[in-house]
């Protein structure tokens, strides 16, 4: 295998010590082209862990964060006058903290999503194809699982694929039933949360006669972890914008 020395590896700060960034840590560690010469954690389990940026003695080439959404401020005040490409992987952001990814998004690179997943990632793409095709006959409802320590519900992943579900607008969200009420034009949203889940999405259009459903099942965190490192490499060549997978699988190109 061919090394490369640390002057021509991309360096990465990561922010956030959780199940994911660890995995995340992992495999920049593993892999030839980068180092990881920062983590942004409260969790102090070695040398390269730090309670803020300014502990951070280089520059990095990209931030990746799977932290909180509190930190939010803090990545950007960091990472804009620097002009430093961000990789966002927290979910659970307020509208008003969207609103400001996409304001920096004009002044530097960054890719926003929900889910890393490339199997997420084509299955977005499928959904936004077949929906328009399927909607005035097939009833639709999606069911998403995880991990009995996950906060936020409905999960990112689900909030992203509902807004390709129903791009129109014309569907009302319902999330969960309970009572006596007729289905009408909706989407069922449901929550389960149990165990050690990693994720599981399905996708259900249910017809007369016939159900069409699709599911994605995720073993385990590495597929977002490689899905960030993937995206970290694409943002590093990207002038500012605000990026997706569905750009970093299929090259959108300025």
């Amino acid at each position: 295998m061919k090394n490369k020395n640390n002057e021509s590896r991309i360096k990465v700060v990561l922010v956030g010590a959780g199940k994911t960034g660890k995995m995340v840590s992992m495999k920049i560690e593993q892999a030839e082209d980068m180092t990881l010469i920062g983590v942004v954690t409260k969790q102090r389990e070695n040398e390269k862990c730090f309670d803020s940026f300014d502990e951070i003695t280089e520059t990095p080439s990209v931030i990746i964060d799977f932290s909180h959404p509190d930190r939010l401020d803090s990545i950007i005040e960091y990472a804009a006058p620097r002009c430093i490409p961000l990789v966002l992987g927290t979910t659970g952001y307020r509208e008003e903290q969207k609103e400001k990814i996409i304001k920096w998004a004009q002044k530097i690179p960054i890719v926003y999503t929900s889910n890393f997943s490339l199997g997420i990632t084509v299955l977005q793409r499928v959904l936004k194809q077949i929906t328009p095709i399927l909607k005035e006959e097939f009833d639709i409802e999606l069911v998403e699982m995880h991990h009995n320590t996950k906060l936020d519900s409905p999960s990112g992943t689900a909030k992203m694929l509902l807004e390709t579900l129903n791009e129109s607008q014309t569907y009302k969200l319902v999330y969960g039933r309970s009572g006596n009420v007729r289905r009408g034009n909706e989407i069922g949203v449901h929550s389960i949360r149990g165990g050690s889940i990693a994720g599981q999405h399905n996708i259900i259009y249910a017809g007369e006669d016939e159900i069409l459903e699709f599911s994605h099942q995720a073993h385990s965190n590495s597929i977002f972890a490689k899905g960030a490192l993937k995206a970290a490499r694409f943002i590093l060549s990207k002038q500012s914008g605000l990026y997706d997978m569905n750009d970093v699988l299929f090259e959108r190109n300025e």
